[in-house]
C-alpha cells in the first residue's frame, strides 16, 4: 500500500486522525496550521484517500492527487489579498457537480483564515453539501470571520514543527547533520522550505545578501533602490530549484499521456488529446507554488534582515534606529499577506530604515 502521508513529518495525531477519518468521512474538514507544518501534504494525502476504495489509499490515486491532475480533485485558491465573494460563488458552483470517476469529489479550500466576506456566502454550501462532495478546507489560524463555519467541520490542528523536529527530519532524508542544523536555521519553522532549501546552492549566497543591507544602506533612495533591485533579482534566482523539479513532473506528465495514447491506439486528433491529459492543471499548480516560493523567500530575507538588526539591539547608540527599523521590516512581513508589489514595497523599506 502506498503511504499519502510519508511527507508529512511529526503530526502523528493529525495524521492518525485523517487516516481513521478516511473510512467514514464527513462532509467538511479544517485543517489549521502555519505553513509548513505538513497541513498541505496531509490535505493532499487525505483527498487521495478519500479517493480510494474505504480509505485504503491507491498507488495510482495517490500519484495523480499529487501530481494535481486527478479530475475529482479541486484546488481553490485565492486571487487577491481575500477571498472574494465571487470566488464564493465559484466554489458552490463546483460543490454542485457531479464526481468525474467515483463516488466522491473533494474540494480544498486555501488560505481560508482569509475568508473576510466571503464567509456568509459559502455557510450554507460547506454546512450542507450535495453528499458527493467533500470539502478540506485549510487556515493557517481560526479568525472570527472563519467562527461559524469553523463549527461545521471536524477540525484537526498541526502545531508548529520545533527547530529539532526539522533536524530530524533532514536526517531522515538522508542529509548530513551539520547541513540539517543550518538548514533548520534557515528555514524559518518550515520543513518543506527546508527541503527545498537543500537542492538549492544559492540560499547560503542569499542570506548572507540579506544580512549585508544594513551596512550598504547611507540613507539615500538611489542606494535603497539599487539594493531592491539587487533583492528581487534574489528572489528570481529562487525559484531555479523548483522550476527544475516542476520540468521534471511535466516531462513525467507529458511521458505518462504518451504511453496511455499508444496503449489506447489513439492518433492524430484524439492522440493530441490524450497528451493534454491534466497539463493545464498542472501548470496552474506550478503557478501557485512559483508564487508561493517568491513570498517564503521575501519571509526568510526580512527574518533575516530583522535579524541583522536585532545584533544592533546591544549597542546603545544604534538601539532606537533598530527597534525603528524591526518594527518596519515585521509590518512589511505581515502585509506580505495582502500580496503588496516585491519592488516597491522593497524600496520604502529600505528608505525607511536606511535614513533611521
Amino acid at each position: 500500500m502506498s503511504d499519502p502521508f510519508r511527507d508529512v513529518a511529526a503530526q502523528p495525531a493529525a495524521v492518525a486522525a485523517l487516516q481513521a477519518a478516511a473510512a467514514r468521512p464527513v462532509h467538511a474538514y479544517l485543517l489549521v496550521g502555519a505553513p509548513g507544518t505538513g497541513v498541505r501534504e496531509a490535505a493532499t494525502a487525505f483527498a487521495a484517500c478519500l479517493l480510494s476504495p474505504g480509505g485504503e489509499p491507491t498507488p495510482d490515486a495517490v500519484a495523480r492527487v499529487a501530481a494535481g491532475v486527478h479530475p475529482d480533485v479541486t484546488v481553490v485558491e485565492r486571487q487577491g489579498a481575500a477571498i472574494s465573494i465571487e470566488a464564493a460563488r465559484e466554489v458552490s458552483r463546483l460543490a454542485a457537480r457531479s464526481p468525474v470517476e467515483g463516488e466522491r469529489k473533494v474540494l480544498i479550500l486555501d488560505d481560508f483564515h482569509l475568508v473576510k466576506d466571503a464567509g456568509p456566502a459559502l455557510l450554507k454550501t460547506i454546512e450542507e453539501p450535495p453528499p458527493s462532495t467533500i470539502f478540506v478546507i485549510l487556515a493557517e489560524h481560526v479568525p472570527p470571520e472563519l467562527v461559524t463555519i469553523a463549527s461545521r467541520c471536524v477540525r484537526i490542528d498541526f502545531p508548529p514543527l520545533s527547530y529539532e523536529q526539522i533536524v530530524a527530519a533532514l536526517v531522515a532524508d538522508k542529509i548530513e547533520p551539520e547541513q540539517a542544523e543550518a538548514l533548520a536555521e534557515a528555514s524559518g519553522g518550515r520543513l518543506d522550505r527546508a527541503r527545498l532549501l537543500a537542492s538549492d546552492p544559492g540560499w547560503g549566497p542569499r542570506g548572507a545578501a540579506w544580512a549585508s543591507v544594513p551596512g550598504r544602506l547611507d540613507g539615500s533612495g538611489a542606494v535603497a533602490a539599487t539594493i531592491a533591485d539587487e533583492l528581487v533579482g534574489l528572489l528570481d534566482a529562487s525559484v531555479s530549484p523548483l522550476q527544475s523539479r516542476q520540468a521534471a513532473e511535466l516531462a513525467a506528465l507529458e511521458e505518462r499521456n504518451r504511453r496511455a495514447a499508444e496503449v489506447n491506439g489513439k492518433v492524430g486528433r484524439g492522440a493530441r488529446g490524450a497528451g493534454n491529459a491534466g497539463v493545464r492543471e498542472l501548470e496552474e499548480r506550478h503557478r501557485r507554488e512559483l508564487r508561493r516560493q517568491r513570498t517564503d523567500e521575501l519571509r526568510s530575507g526580512l527574518a533575516t534582515l530583522a535579524g541583522a538588526y536585532r545584533d544592533r539591539l546591544a549597542d546603545p547608540m544604534t538601539r532606537p534606529a533598530a527597534v525603528e527599523a524591526i518594527a518596519a521590516i515585521d509590518k512589511l512581513g505581515a502585509d506580505l499577506e495582502h500580496n503588496p508589489g516585491e519592488l516597491l514595497a522593497l524600496q520604502a523599506l529600505l528608505v525607511r530604515v536606511g535614513r533611521q
